[in-house]
């Protein structure tokens, strides 16, 4: 496993893999991203110049590796005003699933990669999270609130059923009574069935599961490393069964790609026992707009200018929003027609008609190495 640190120092650009029509040479199968754009905060970027002259070129190598962060935080604050949060922790950056819409694939560049293949190839891993968090926790400045696994990438990725950073953290909070949510793609958190029961006892959890669609073709496409979303769905099924409160995330809509499937994913997500739902428009800022369009336009040719433009119109006219309260759901005729469509189902699938409150009062602030009595 490389050092972060040693990787930025010698590393001075990125590969933006093109052939001469602009577009990458062949499919990667099993990742989102087809191409790596440069990163925007990179001096030096290389490019192909004349494709034709490259026998065999760096693109077909892609597989995943690992660099350890060491940093002395781990939780982030969050201030935007229309996330419902105070806190999200991150044991990974970068993710491995590979969605090609993800809005994490933009910070993935302050890392000093690529917002495209680099952000689910190179993936940083903090393998000191647990023992920082248990130090934010023994702080007396530390306000009991609930924190988010994970408010950027997957904290249930692929590595983590080697690493097991995530159930080291819920362990954490189970020590210390804080309660954390939990959002994944990945029916490996079914893993910690034990730890989130315990957690539930005292009202300390939730667990929310993100389906784009019901359609298994389309999320090989858009989602190539997730778990299946029978096996999503699963997940809803058996931590309900637990007594564990469970929602769903419809997210994000794709207008002209998975707009239509609303209806069927709180449906089944309702019959397995979630509670709760949500979901959110899909927007492409940043280095998001061409990554997604390049896939758009590889993967579904016939449809990807009206999708394009679908998406546009829900932002006014342009795919990235940055404004707050509009930037989730969208505006205009389709986006309005989808949030009275999403209310329509909540109400006929019973979704979000009690409000789930974590528990603050049982918090027990522990001095480093202080074991439990009780």
């Amino acid at each position: 496993m490389l050092s972060l640190r040693k990787l930025i120092t010698h590393s001075i650009s990125y590969l933006y893999f093109m052939n001469s029509e602009g577009t990458p040479n062949t499919y990667i199968k099993g990742r989102g991203a087809q191409l790596n754009p440069a990163n925007r905060f990179a001096v030096e970027a290389y490019a192909i110049e004349h494709p034709e002259a490259i026998d065999d070129w760096e693109k077909n190598k892609t597989e995943t590796s690992y660099y350890q962060e060491n940093g002395k935080t781990i939780l982030n604050k969050i201030t935007s005003p229309d996330i419902p949060l105070s806190y999200s922790l991150n044991p990974y950056q970068g993710c491995e699933h590979g969605c090609v819409y993800c809005y994490a694939r933009n910070s993935h560049e302050y890392w000093g990669f690529s917002a495209g293949l680099d952000f689910e190839s190179k993936i940083v891993i903090k393998k000191r999270a647990p023992e920082l968090l248990r130090e934010m926790f023994s702080s007396k400045k530390w306000q009991c609130v609930p924190i988010s696994l994970s408010g950027n990438t997957d904290c249930y990725q692929p590595i983590e059923r080697k690493l097991g950073i995530t159930r080291k953290l819920l362990e954490v909070c189970l020590e210390y009574r804080n309660p954390v949510g939990i959002i994944t793609k990945n029916a490996l958190v079914l893993r910690d069935a034990d730890i989130l029961q315990e957690l539930y006892k005292h009202n300390l959890v939730s667990v929310y599961t993100s389906i784009t669609s019901m359609d298994e073709d389309l999320r090989r496409k858009l989602e190539p490393r997730t778990s299946k979303y029978e096996d999503r769905i699963k997940i809803i099924e058996q931590l309900s069964k637990l007594g564990i409160h469970c929602g769903v995330m419809n997210a994000p809509i794709i207008p002209g790609l998975n707009d239509t499937h609303m209806f069927e994913v709180l449906r089944r997500a309702s019959l397995a026992g979630a509670q709760s739902a949500g979901y959110t428009m899909v927007r492409l800022n940043g280095a998001i707009g061409p990554i997604f369009k390049d896939w758009l336009s590889l993967t579904f040719p016939d449809r990807a200018q009206k999708v394009w433009n679908m998406i546009a119109d829900t932002h006014g006219g342009n795919v990235n929003d940055s404004r707050f309260e509009t930037r989730m759901k969208g505006e205009g005729n389709l986006a309005e027609m989808i949030e009275q469509q999403f209310k329509l189902y909540c109400r006929q699938f019973h979704l979000n008609e009690n409000t789930f409150t974590y528990n603050t009062d049982e918090f027990i602030r522990l001095k480093p190495g202080q074991l439990r009595l009780f």
